[in-house]
Order: structure tokens, then sequence, then C-alpha cells
């Protein structure tokens, strides 16, 4: 049986219940002319989607930039075949499109992604989305302070994620009675029964507990669903979770409730008698109501003067506190955000706080909400930055990757990085992170000495596209430019040379202070060295590396307070690898597991002091040191 787009004369709630099924047989379709997906897990949810954009969703898919849309995520993004009916039913993407999905080439992929336009950010990895929808919530309610409401339909396999806990209680701090949840309660996970199965009082205690409303709904009865959504709208302040009891397949008998399908597209024959019992193949049109028509004002900074703070040479100052002086002074403009995991105090974003507090977002130690929460600020339109100790950046490691997937731009800073940071050990100390941020897709590593360079990079990372990441120091060091002094992304800078350089020293942050001294003290003993700022790890100099590479023999030694796997010293290796003859390059990273102790106890123990780089460097120069 195929039903028309002229049936349109039934209940609007009927009609929501038939443009179900046809989202049910759709996704089917789809995903058994791709050999695979996830079916199942989107028939348990159609009704939900389908009473939502018929009766609730307020959205212009001619317009996906409107700033009165409403939002949709897909925080299970596996239910993609859903999500891409959806699309067909609302008429922004054509049947014949549709049947591409998960096809070479084609933007409708295994998991949604923004190369669809109305898609805010990459789902998949499970229990992101629900953080990023309250970032975007955030946003709108604090921000644009516009009436669009954020909703996030997430499944009951994911609700085992703790970041789905740090969501729903950051979504009750900052009173987002602008953000759905649908909690899509199946039962069934990948290779059997979730945790709680269908005992949704389990569920509504642990929401009321993070200070959300639970509504608990068969999410089979479209009359109950639409009522959840209504009440929902009539909020106020309090978050509402909608947890429905839904089955995985439904609609298909043969494989209702049935474990072992999960991921799993149908058979062609089996996909024949789906779509019979499901009632046919159908052409219905949902006409999503349109946003609301009010003028909006979309966030625009650029205009604003931005006097960046200036420093003298000599005196001593820590990059990260550079770092709050710069993001300070980026606050100016009314586009520039800034969220911090309760260390703001080092970090020194509380100087923003002060200065900025409307535009401040505490997200205290919840490390991967805070990167969530940036990714979903900015999707609205914003320059956040967000700032921790670096070493718990690792905790939202996976949310970052996901923001590289999603194309996303956010701007990271991680302050005590390395074992320079001294007695508290090495729990606390970044060792990896430069290794990590360099291997997110399209990301941007930069690593400045002082507090000079340090303002104008963190300037250069606010015009910026991807995810950009900055490492600052503890320890105050003293200032080595002047503050007219430009700092390109991918540049570096040369502070120590001459025509008779024996070999290249390369540094970053605090060991660059102590190549220096090492210069100095070379110099004394005959040996000329040249010294390289390397403060842009990724992209790299590439240029100035091979001219220094082949002004010296080929002798590099580089010199950084991390592990030796991914940090500088690799980056430098990769810039110079096709080099001939090649380079020899001398390797000082922290290769020990660092204790307690002081700076300069610990940067020696690990053999990254000054001393260690003389006597590396001696040996480096060889006989062309001996002869001068």
């Amino acid at each position: 049986m195929a039903v028309t787009g002229d049936e349109r004369s039934m209940s609007s709630l009927d009609f929501a219940a038939e443009a179900a099924q046809q989202l049910r047989i759709d996704g089917i379709r789809a995903s058994t002319k791709a050999g695979s997906g996830h079916p199942t897990s989107s028939m348990s949810a159609a009704d939900l989607i389908a009473v939502l954009a018929a009766r609730h969703l307020r959205y212009d898919f001619a317009d996906p930039r409107n700033p009165n849309n409403d939002h949709l995520i897909f925080s299970k993004g596996h239910a993609s075949p859903l999500l891409y009916a959806l699309y067909k039913a609302c008429g922004a993407v054509s049947d014949e499109e549709l049947l591409t999905y998960r096809t070479f080439g084609s933007r409708l992929q295994g998991h949604p992604t923004p190369v669809i336009p109305w898609v805010d950010v990459a789902t998949g990895s499970l229990g992101q989305g629900l953080p990023v929808g309250v970032g975007i919530a955030i946003a709108g309610r604090h921000l644009d302070k516009l009436p669009y409401r954020v909703y996030v339909l997430c499944g009951d396999s994911e609700l085992a994620e703790g970041s789905i806990w740090e969501a729903l209680d950051k979504a009750s701090h900052y009173k987002l009675g602008n953000l759905v949840v649908m909690f899509d309660i199946n039962r069934l996970g990948q290779r059997g029964p979730t945790e709680f199965e269908w005992d949704l009082d389990a569920y509504r205690r642990r929401v009321e507990a993070f200070g959300c409303r639970a509504v608990l709904i068969d999410g089979h009865d479209v009359a109950q669903i639409d009522e959840a959504l209504r009440e929902a709208s009539e909020g106020g302040d309090q978050p509402t979770v909608i947890i429905a009891r839904t089955v995985k397949g439904k609609g298909f008998s043969e494989i209702e409730n049935q474990d072992g399908w999960h991921g799993k597209a149908l058979p062609e024959d089996m996909a024949e008698r789906a779509i019979a019992e499901l009632g046919g193949v159908r052409n219905l049109r949902v006409d999503v109501a349109p946003p609301d028509p009010r003028p909006a004002s979309e966030p625009d900074g650029r205009a604003a003067v931005v006097d960046l703070p200036a420093y003298e040479r000599g005196a001593k100052v820590a990059t990260r506190k550079a770092y709050g002086e710069a993001i300070t002074a980026l606050g100016a403009r009314a586009d520039v955000v800034a969220l911090d995991g309760e260390v703001s105090n080092s970090t020194y974003a509380e100087l923003f706080t002060e200065a900025h507090p409307e535009r401040f977002f505490e997200m205290y130690i919840a490390e991967q909400q805070m990167v969530a929460a940036a990714v979903g600020i900015a999707a609205r339109g914003y320059v956040v930055f967000a700032s921790t100790f670096a070493a718990f950046l690792s905790r939202a490691y996976d949310f970052i990757r996901m923001a590289g997937v999603s194309g996303a731009t956010i701007r990271l800073s991680g302050s005590h990085a390395g074992c320079e940071i001294g007695a508290d050990g090495p729990s606390q100390m970044a060792l990896e992170d430069l290794a990590a941020m360099r291997a997110v897709h399209g990301s941007t590593v930069l690593y400045p000495s002082d507090a000079v360079s340090t303002a104008k990079l963190v300037a250069s990372m606010a015009e910026r596209r991807g995810i950009s990441y900055i490492r600052t120091t503890r320890g105050a060091y003293p200032v080595l430019y002047a503050s007219g002094e430009e700092f390109e992304v991918g540049g570096s800078k040369v502070l120590r040379q001459s025509d008779r350089d024996a070999a290249v020293l390369v540094g970053a942050g605090v060991t660059l202070h102590a190549c220096l001294g090492a210069a100095d003290e070379l110099a004394e003993s005959g040996v000329n060295v040249r010294v390289i700022d390397c403060y842009s790890v990724k992209p790299i100099d590439t240029t100035t590396l091979r001219r220094a590479c082949r002004d010296t023999g080929g002798r590099i030694l580089v010199v950084e307070d991390h592990y030796p796997e991914g940090g500088i010293g690799e980056a430098v290796m990769q810039a110079l690898a096709l080099e001939d003859p090649p380079p020899r390059v001398v390797h000082l990273a922290v290769r020990d597991l660092p204790g307690s102790g002081t700076t300069a106890e610990l940067m020696r123990a690990a053999g990254i002091d000054q001393a260690a780089i003389v006597s590396a460097a001696k040996k480096l120069a060889g006989a062309l040191a001996e002869v001068r």
C-alpha cells in the first residue's frame, strides 16, 4: 500500500503516527540498500521524532543558519537512518539521496556530521550529543537570549556514560529550561540488555537527583509523547527529560525486542516483509513549523578595539598569566566566551570572569562537559576559549577528537605542563599533551615561551579555524620579546645565530630558556649554536628548520619538557625527514616517570636542564667544537 501526501485530512496526531511508520520504512530501505546501519535502533525512536517534527519542532530547512531555529541533536548518532528519513519527510533530501546512505561520497554517512547543513555536530561516540546540546542551550539561554529550544535524542546504552550525568548536572545548574532530552529506553544494547532494561523509575531517580524534571511515557503512544513535549515547553528554568519506554525494532514483529539485531541491516526478503507489515511505502510530507520570526542579532565583536597586554623585556611573567590577560583583553569583543574547569585562579581565566562575568561559564571539575559546552557554544557562532590544567584535558580527549570530526572551532589552553611544575608530582604533569593535540584532525598546537608571544598567539587563535591548543607554563620566566613583535602561526623565532654555528638548539616553553642559557655558556667556551623558539609545534616552521639544518651540517638538538613520543622532537624530525643528507637529531625529553621535587631538580633529573643541553651540544658539535 502506498499512502500519498494527499491524505492529510487525518488529525495531526494520527498523521504523526503515520509519519512515524514512514520513518521506520525509509530507515529500513536506506540501511538495506547500504547493507549496513542501525534500523532497529531507529525504529524504537520513530514515534518520538515524528511527533516532535510534526507538532513541536520549529525549523527552516531552507535556512539552516537562521539563528531562531530549534536544534535537534541525535546523541545516539547510530540512529542515523531515522534522522535521514526525517530529512526526507521534511523535503530536505530526496528519496534518491536517501538511498545513497553509507556509500562513498554521500553526505549521509554512517553517523551524522556537519557536512550535512542541518547537523550541528558530529555524533556517534556515545555520551557526547547531550553534553554538546547543553552548550547550545547555554548559548540560547544566557548569550543569545533567543527562544529556540534544544532537543536531544539519547539511547539507553549511552546512559551508562558519566558524561550524560555531567551534562544534566550542568543543565540544571544553568537553569536550561530550553533543553528537552528524550531517553529512548528500548532495553537492548549492542550485545544484550542494558543495565536497567525497562526500569524507568531507576532512570527517573537519577534524572531528578541531578535537578532535572523527569516525565515517564510510553514512547509509542503519540498522545503521551505530544503531551510530554508540550509540558517540556512550559518547563520554566528546569530542563526536561522525557523517559520513553520503547521497543527496539518496533513495527516488525519478527525482530521486535529481539537481541542480536543491533547494527544489522535487514536482508532484502525481511525488509520486504517489514515494509509490508508497517503498511507499505509512504510519501508523506512533514511540514515543520517555521522558527520565531523576531529579529535576531548574531554575535559580532570584530569591530571592538582589543588592546593586548604589553610586557617589558626581562620582566618575569608566567605564560598562564599572559593567557588570562590576553583573553580578558579579547573580551572587549562581544562574541568572545570563556570556560574553565574550576582552576581559573591558576589558569588566570579568573581575570576574564572579573571583567566579563556574563560570558564566563564555570564547568567545575567536569572536563568532558567543558569541552562539549565549548563546542556547543561555538556552534552558535561564538569565539570560545576553554582552560584547565593540561593533564586534565586528557579526560576529555574523545570530546576533542570528535570536535575535530565536527570541524568545530574551539580554543583550548592547558597550563601546568611538564615536570617544570615541581612538587605536585606526575599525576599533575602533562607529558603527553603535545602528542595528543598534534594527532587531532586539523589542529593547531602552540607552545609560547614568554608573555608577549603568548598574548599574540592567543589573539591569533581567536581568528583561527579548527581546534587550537596553547600550552602554558606554571613558572614565571623572563620576557624575551618586545611587545611589538609579531608571531605567525606556523612560524618560529631565531634568537641566537652566527655564520659559524656548530649545531641548532630547538626548544619551546621552559626549555627555550634553558637553551638560551646553554647557548651563552657554550659561546663562552668557543662553541656557537643557533637557538630556535619553536613556539608553533603544529604547523611547524619547516623552512627555518631546513635552513638551520643546512647551515650547521645537520646537527639538531631538540629539548622538550614532554615524553619523547609525539612531541616537539617528532615534529622536528618529521619536518626534516626528507633532507639529503638526513640530519643527526639528538632528542632530550622526559624519559622516566618524574616524582616530586623542585623545578630545577626535576629538569636536571630528566636531562633537559641547561647543563644537560651544554653537554649534549658539545657532543653533537664533535670535532668542530674541539677545533674552535
